[in-house]
């Protein structure tokens, strides 16, 4: 079961997690004009109002400090429980599986593109599945070229690994750089009952 009370204000405003104060005053401006409803080509109040909420934690100083001592094992336990609710579907679940690895270092990239490697270990412990099981879907994925093994050892996703979780989705509950498309609002509603 996913944390419902958590928020991934990061996540929320498109920006890295060591972003700087003006980074996230400029992002917020940028989106809080594109979804306020004043807009009439991309106003959405919904989203207009959770950029607001995240600008709101993450740009003053005190309310971030607290934010980011629960930040990382939220993140971790979001991660972990969506891994967990896809361990015992089978074949279905080997889709999944990839998926979630594209969507970690997809997230990782996104972050910190500087320093982008994920490790395997890394990667067990936030998917709680062994190195064996995970073995077969690195390979995959680095045959098919969609993730690359790093200098250090790690894995970091390739421009083609970013293409298909653009055109499949994030495993986690975010949107943001999907396409609109037929199939989008299906994927949302998946993804929302993953979060029920």
């Amino acid at each position: 079961m996913l944390d419902k009370t958590f928020c991934d204000h990061y996540e929320n405003l498109q920006i890295s997690s060591n972003a700087d104060s003006e980074t996230i005053e400029r992002v917020y401006r940028l989106l809080a004009k594109k979804y306020h409803t004043d807009n009439d080509e991309t106003g959405d109040i919904e989203k207009f109002e959770t950029v607001t909420n995240a600008y709101k934690i993450l740009s003053n100083p005190v309310t971030r400090a607290a934010y980011d001592a629960k930040y990382e094992p939220s993140k971790n336990k979001q991660w972990k429980a969506i891994a967990q609710a896809f361990k015992s579907e089978g074949f279905g679940s080997d889709q999944h599986i990839r998926r979630t690895i594209l969507s970690i270092l997809y997230t990782k990239r996104r972050e910190d593109p500087s320093n982008s490697g994920v490790g395997i270990v890394q990667l067990e412990n936030l998917m709680e599945w062994p190195g064996e099981t995970l073995d077969f879907h690195i390979w995959y994925l680095k045959e098919r070229k969609l993730i690359v093994r790093t200098e250090t050892g790690g894995f970091e996703i390739t421009a083609e690994g970013v293409d298909t979780i653009e055109r499949e989705g994030l495993v986690l509950n975010n949107d943001r750089l999907l396409p609109e498309s037929s199939g989008l609002s299906e994927r949302r509603e998946k993804l929302r009952l993953l979060e029920s």
